[in-house]
């Protein structure tokens, strides 16, 4: 329910910040505030900074005030915390008005309803007609102690629920309003028949561990396999996880929690070891269970089964979290093998198994990744401008703007090292070469090496390779004007630095964002963003006079027609050397490594370096 702002505003004020994080983190005084090491990740330096109002970490980036400390810290929801913080400061939280106070007391008859339901559910299982869900329970590896932490329980075929519950003095209305009878959708006078039939049940509880709901697994031919509870004014399947009760304690201890498919996983990963795991309730993971998890842990695992329908799954929540994301907030991917769920994983090879496919999960954007890149091809401009699309769309529903820039290079970044993958060897070398405006000859050769060679450069100067890579970007920098005609090729250049290729990589993004949204590409204003962006010393190296002085036509002073025909040649330079590089080295594996693959390896290299030259097979070494 919503309270009121003067009684959020007193509570705040009754109970100081430092005294609630206090109890739980040892504060250092930092002038009139406070700081710690964060209790939300591991560090050893302090980070976490406590002010008169807020907590706020630079290294995880956590943020809030009491009421969400509490909430991370003891697994509270948002009225426990508030509740308990009012306990301490000596406040009365307000009530409703008479109409909700009226709707919780009907909650709580219905609670009674529902207990007693899970009792009779409970009792069922070890009883003579429980002994086919029982069984089957056994199968799957449970033992007496799971059973009754999850007070797993049988639903006998027929009324039987419902006869119970009626000698016990409930009504046909309360027990439909419960969710554990349905009425006959043709009407008339018939009675309600129970939901749950001829199944093993799995109890729902909320944060308290109150049973809510149920849901049913048939044991028979019966369809759907599994049922779950309808939403009542006691449950709503897309604002509470299966299991969270129980693994309250475990996600606090380990900071970990890890997110399956159904109720089966649940109760395999919790017998398994992994007791920090919930599940959605019968659909996909929804806006506020995704919230939910975040508010245990920054990086909860995705864990769902390796088939077809548990991809689709992934692919969903990684949509409905996309616009959610915040800097320290994302999911990881724990990829099962095909055909496969962690109870499958865990019985044919063990807890060792099931850890080490957490322990691998792959961070959100990898999984974008892999999620657009399975629905494109490559292999045509047309393709490539579809999945440079999809990046940008995909992107703009991300709500934060530094994430979504973040987001923007990484995905851009992978595309253009698969485009470079797919245009053959060490990023396309002699496709590059052959797709420029300018170096290529009439009979789609590359044109033979101009006597245009970089100005030498005294003893000391940079290896050419890094030179022309730096020249390149210098060309660029300097004369934006060129930069449609040349991009292209210039995200699949190969680069040998990591600084050059993460400068490179926020030029492109850069760049292309501001032509999207037809905006001129303006030097002070891109440079500026690089900058910003922590590329600093690259920039002032690649502008400096090291680069300059051999490469006239980089420098700013140059037309633009001598930049680009400047670039092109170093273009065809790049290329020349990075090919040779190439075929030293594969001789040198080929000397060490005498097989098929490595034969191959070399003379597809050779074939690729007499194009370029227009010399025959072995008459460049």
């Amino acid at each position: 329910m919503a309270l009121p702002n003067r009684f959020m505003d007193e509570l705040k004020s009754r109970v100081p910040l430092a005294t609630v994080i206090g109890r739980r983190v040892r504060l250092i005084r930092n002038g009139k505030n406070y700081k710690a090491c964060c209790p939300f990740h591991n560090e050893k330096t302090p980070s976490f900074h406590v002010y008169e109002d807020h907590y706020h970490c630079f290294g995880c980036g956590a943020h809030g005030d009491a009421i969400s400390f509490e909430m991370a810290t003891a697994g509270l929801s948002f009225m426990e915390a508030v509740e308990a913080l009012a306990a301490e400061a000596g406040l009365e939280v307000p009530q409703p008005d008479p109409k909700q106070r009226e709707r919780e007391a009907r909650a709580t008859s219905l609670q009674d309803v529902v207990e007693a339901a899970g009792a009779f559910f409970e009792q069922r299982l070890r009883l003579p007609e429980g002994r086919a869900g029982l069984d089957y329970l056994t199968r799957r590896g449970l033992d007496h102690d799971t059973l009754a932490r999850f007070r797993l329980g049988y639903a006998p075929p027929g009324g039987a629920l419902r006869a119970h519950l009626k000698r016990e003095g409930v009504d046909d209305d309360a027990l439909v309003e419960a969710g554990l009878a349905g009425r006959p959708q043709d009407g008339g006078d018939r009675a309600p028949y129970d939901m749950f039939r001829d199944r093993v049940i799995f109890p729902i509880r909320d944060r308290k561990g109150r049973v809510v709901s149920f849901g049913g697994r048939v044991l028979g031919d019966a369809k759907p396999k599994y049922l779950n509870g309808p939403d009542s004014p006691l449950f709503s399947k897309s604002r509470l996880l299966y299991g969270l009760y129980e693994a309250r304690d475990a996600i606090r201890e380990t900071g970990e929690v890890i997110v399956a498919e159904g109720y089966m996983d649940v109760i395999a990963l919790a017998a398994g070891g992994f007791p920090q795991a919930v599940a959605p309730l019968g659909t996909a993971l929804t806006e506020e269970q995704i919230e939910m998890l975040w508010a245990l842990a920054t990086e909860p695992v995705l864990c769902f089964d390796g088939d077809e329908a548990g991809q689709r799954a992934a692919r969903r929540a990684l949509d409905r979290a996309l616009p959610r994301l915040v800097p320290g907030r994302s999911l990881r991917f724990a990829l099962l093998p095909p055909g496969q769920d962690p109870d499958d994983l865990i019985r044919e090879r063990g807890p060792a198994a099931m850890r080490a496919v957490l322990d691998a999960a792959i961070p959100m954007a990898d999984m974008c990744w892999r999620s657009m890149r399975a629905r494109h091809r490559l292999d045509t401009p047309e393709r490539r401008a579809a999945l440079e699309r999809e990046i940008e769309t995909t992107v703009r529903t991300i709500d934060d703007r530094g994430v979504a820039q973040q987001y923007r290079a990484a995905l851009r970044d992978r595309f253009w090292a698969e485009v470079r993958a797919a245009r053959g060897l060490q990023g396309g070398l002699q496709g590059g070469l052959q797709g420029g405006r300018r170096g290529t000859g009439g009979g789609g050769r590359p044109a033979p090496a101009r006597t245009l060679p970089l100005a030498a450069g005294p003893a000391g100067a940079l290896p050419a390779r890094r030179l022309q890579e730096c020249v390149l970007l210098r060309s660029v920098l300097n004369h934006l004007e060129i930069y449609e005609q040349v991009a292209e090729r210039l995200g699949m250049l190969p680069l040998g630095a990591p600084d050059l290729e993460n400068m490179r990589a926020d030029l492109l993004v850069a760049c292309d964002e501001r032509l999207r949204m037809e905006q001129p590409l303006d030097r002070d204003d891109i440079l500026n963003h690089l900058r910003t962006s922590g590329h600093g010393t690259t920039i002032d190296h690649v502008l400096g006079p090291s680069v300059g002085l051999h490469a006239a036509f980089s420098r700013r002073a140059a037309s633009s027609g001598a930049a680009l025909e400047g670039w092109e040649h170093v273009y065809a330079q790049h290329c020349r050397t990075a090919v040779l590089d190439d075929c030293r080295a594969a001789e040198e594996r080929l000397a060490q490594d005498m097989t098929e693959e490595a034969l191959a390896r070399l003379k597809a290299l050779q074939a690729v370096r007499a194009r370029l030259f227009d010399l025959p097979d072995g008459e460049v070494g």
